[in-house]
C-alpha cells in the first residue's frame, strides 16, 4: 500500500514530517528534535537518525522525530521496517504508530501501537506495547522479545506487525511473540481506525534513565525501509 525505500538524496517530504522540541514530550526526554539533516537524512540507501551531544534550543542533545501525520495513514495491514538500533545507556529508539484522531480525542484515546522500542541498558530486548484508555504510560499491555545472543545494535532486524479488526500481532524477524486482542486490555480497543506512523530516538527520559560516562555519542538508527502492506 505503501513504503520509504529511503534510495533517493533527501528524505520525501510527501511521506515524512519532521517534528520538533525539546519538550521532554511527556517522558522527561533530553533531547531537542531538529530538522537538521545533522539528525535526519538518506545516507547509502537508509534513513540516518543519529542522536548527538550537544547543546540545542533548551536541551543537551539532538536528534530527531519522523511522522507520517498528515500524510499517510492506515487501517489494517502488515506494518513493518528494516532498522539497525542504536547502542548505549540512555538510548531510547522507536518505530511505533498513533491513531490520526489524536487532534480531535487526545492521547491516550487515539491509541499508540508500539511496534519496536528499546532502551540502551536491555541491548538485547526489544518491546512490542499498545497504549489506550485505562492502559497507558506504565500501564501499557505489553510484551518483550530477547535475542538469545548479542545486541540488536549488532546488525538490522525486520521489526512488525499484523494488524486486522480483533487482534494485532508483532513480529521480530518473522518470528511472532505477541498476540493483543480486545480481550486483553482493561479498557476500550481504540484500533480500528487509521493511524499514522512515526520513527525516532530520544535520550533519556524516565524508563531508559539518562545517558552515563559509558554512552558514546553519536549514535545512529539505520532504516532499511518502510512498508505496509494490505491483507
Amino acid at each position: 500500500m505503501w513504503h520509504d525505500e529511503f534510495d533517493g538524496a533527501a528524505l520525501d517530504t510527501t511521506k515524512w514530517v519532521r517534528e520538533t522540541g525539546g519538550n521532554g514530550w511527556g517522558n522527561g526526554e533530553l533531547e531537542f528534535y531538529t530538522n537538521r539533516v545533522e539528525n535526519a537524512r538518506l545516507e547509502n540507501g537508509y534513513l540516518v537518525v543519529e542522536a548527538r551531544r550537544e547543546p540545542f534550543g533548551n536541551q543537551a542533545y539532538t536528534s530527531a522525530r519522523l511522522k507520517t501525520q498528515g500524510l499517510g495513514a492506515w487501517r489494517y495491514g502488515r506494518v513493518e521496517a528494516r532498522i539497525e538500533i542504536p547502542r548505549g545507556q540512555g538510548l531510547w529508539p522507536a518505530f511505533w504508530m498513533l491513531g490520526d484522531d489524536i487532534p480531535q480525542v487526545g492521547w491516550p484515546g487515539c491509541g499508540e501501537i508500539d511496534i519496536m522500542e528499546n532502551i540502551g541498558k536491555e541491548p538485547g530486548r526489544v518491546h512490542g506495547t499498545v497504549h489506550g484508555p485505562n492502559y497507558s504510560g506504565a500501564n501499557g499491555i505489553s510484551s518483550a522479545y530477547d535475542l538469545s545472543t548479542g545486541a540488536f545494535a549488532d546488525t538490522f532486524h525486520v521489526f512488525a506487525i499484523e494488524w486486522q479488526p480483533d487482534s494485532i500481532r508483532w513480529f521480530v524477524d518473522s518470528t511472532p511473540y505477541k498476540t493483543v486482542t480486545p480481550r486483553d486490555v482493561p479498557g476500550r480497543w481504540v484500533y480500528d481506525h487509521p493511524f499514522f506512523i512515526l520513527l525516532n530516538v530520544a535520550v533519556g527520559g524516565y524508563w531508559p534513565g539518562n545517558p552515563d560516562t559509558t554512552t558514546v555519542f553519536p549514535q545512529t538508527m539505520r532504516v532499511d525501509y518502510v512498508r505496509v502492506y494490505q491483507r
